[in-house]
């Protein structure tokens, strides 16, 4: 099945979207990868879910990849004598270690770290942002704060802490058990919830062993400011524009999903877009024509892959949403300025031998105008390098590995074939040929360029560069 779109979907499943029916018109619609959110999924619901994934995938021939989404550290405030209480602006309003249940004064914050961390001037929002606090007295036992933002305030409501450094892992103990679980099933993506530093990256890489590929949330204003060093140790990026708009301002969460989108693709990391794209379709069978236009730009801008939450897992239309997406990105995809914005955008490239071949493969591609860049890949970075370079022709990558297939399913524009590896170049030049010719990329007669790494099978060894007739048995060397 091919997409006549670069960009993917990721789709999250949930009440409305679990039974293998759904998930295959998901499928059919245009989904690509598939997100398992732990916030909501226990572990047996998970494996089932993992299990119908697997038998479609088998069923169509075509990797999917499966991504599961850890839940992350939630902070909420204790509970209120009376189940709820209104603050009003101005007023002084206590957290604390005391679990007695709170009042119009107090309440319990059952987080020592926050209260260790807390400093004088340090903001808390409260549901969401609906509430606004500003620290006045900290201490390890109690933060006195003043009422900025009033509301109603009710039990367990979670907290939000934009100026405040948490000493605190981004794993969980619930965490730990749902990665054990979700790598016991052989998943492709594991999605790392509010991470502030490298150091939380590279903590949930030493449990995956390499199991999976670890994508970077950032929701958090303490990732924004240590990007480079996340996106150096995570394998892709998601914007999680849901949370970064509740601590940070909104106006700046459009600026910081182009900053991230540019900063991840130059680090040839892919980049996923989340969060109320198509909010709407919850309820309504059509979007809104300003979530069209916020689908738009994440296209425009060349992010890897748009996401959907809870439009496809408890909405009423999630197959009308994921069409809808679809057919977004087909159209951005066809406009005549959405190749000169996404090749404005171009990095340099790296300076290693990969990359360089990537460069000239898409020079030479677009050059020539070939219709398709053919990969031959074993860990999948060839075909992440050459999607990088976001060239004209789609990219068709071949790989041995079913895993790698797995993972490629959320790299832009990359169409991937599971095949037996080449047994020799011949072998690889005719192969290449024929499953491009089978996948309708390319005609009897046409030129392809083929990118591989010689020897065969080696990952990390992107050094060859050729263009082949295909059914021809003409080809030349470059």
């Amino acid at each position: 099945m091919r997409r006549l779109r670069r960009i993917k979907i990721l789709a999250t499943l949930g009440p409305a979207s679990s039974d293998s029916a759904m998930i295959r018109r998901l499928f059919e619609a245009g989904a690509d990868i598939f997100r398992i959110n732990m916030s909501h999924t226990p572990h047996d619901k998970m494996r089932e879910l993992v299990s119908t994934i697997r038998n479609v995938e088998s069923s169509y021939g075509r990797p999917i990849g499966i991504l599961v989404d850890l839940q992350g550290p939630k902070l909420r405030l204790g509970s209120f004598a009376d189940g709820a209480i209104q603050l009003q602006n101005g007023q002084s309003f206590t957290l604390d270690s005391d679990k007695t249940p709170g009042d119009s004064t107090r309440v319990q914050l059952p987080h020592p770290e926050i209260l260790a961390a807390l400093r004088p001037g340090h903001a808390l929002l409260l549901d969401d942002g609906k509430v606004r606090l500003i620290a006045e007295e900290t201490s390890p036992e109690r933060a006195v704060t003043r009422v900025v933002i009033g509301g109603k305030m009710s039990d367990r409501k979670g907290v939000s802490l934009p100026d405040t450094d948490l000493p605190v892992s981004a794993m969980t103990p619930k965490d730990r058990a749902d990665l054990d679980a979700a790598l016991a099933t052989g998943v492709d993506w594991i999605a790392l919830s509010f991470v502030q530093r490298a150091e939380d990256v590279i903590e949930a890489k030493k449990m995956i062993r390499g199991r999976a590929s670890v994508m970077a949330k950032i929701e958090k204003p303490q990732a924004i400011d240590r990007l480079p060093d996340i996106i150096e140790v995570s394998d892709a990026l998601m914007v999680a524009r849901g949370d970064l708009g509740v601590e940070l301002p909104l106006e700046r969460v459009p600026s910081l999903q182009k900053q991230m989108t540019r900063l991840a693709r130059r680090a040839g990391r892919p980049v996923v877009i989340a969060t109320q794209m198509l909010e709407s379709m919850i309820q309504a069978p059509v979007p809104t024509r300003a979530e069209v236009s916020d689908v738009a730009t994440a296209v425009y801008e060349g992010a890897d892959a748009i996401m959907l939450s809870a439009e496809s897992a408890a909405g009423k239309y999630p197959v009308e949403a994921v069409s809808t997406m679809n057919r977004i990105g087909e159209e951005v995809e066809r406009d005549p300025t959405y190749r000169a914005v996404v090749s404005a955008q171009r990095p340099d490239p790296e300076a290693t031998a990969g990359d360089a071949i990537a460069d000239a493969a898409r020079q030479i591609a677009e050059t020539l105008d070939l219709p398709t860049i053919i990969c031959w890949t074993s860990s999948g970075s060839t075909a992440i390098r050459v999607a990088r370079e976001r060239p004209k022709p789609p990219i068709v990558a071949i790989t041995p590995n079913l895993e790698t297939g797995r993972k490629l399913s959320v790299v832009w524009g990359v169409h991937c074939v599971v095949a037996e590896d080449a047994r020799d170049q011949d072998d690889m030049v005719d192969r290449a040929g024929s499953i491009a010719f089978r996948d309708g990329f390319v005609r009897a007669g046409q030129r392809v360029l083929i990118v591989a790494g010689v020897p065969l099978g080696i990952p990390g060894t992107t050094n060859m560069v050729r263009i082949a007739s295909v059914g021809s048995g003409r080809d030349a060397d470059v």
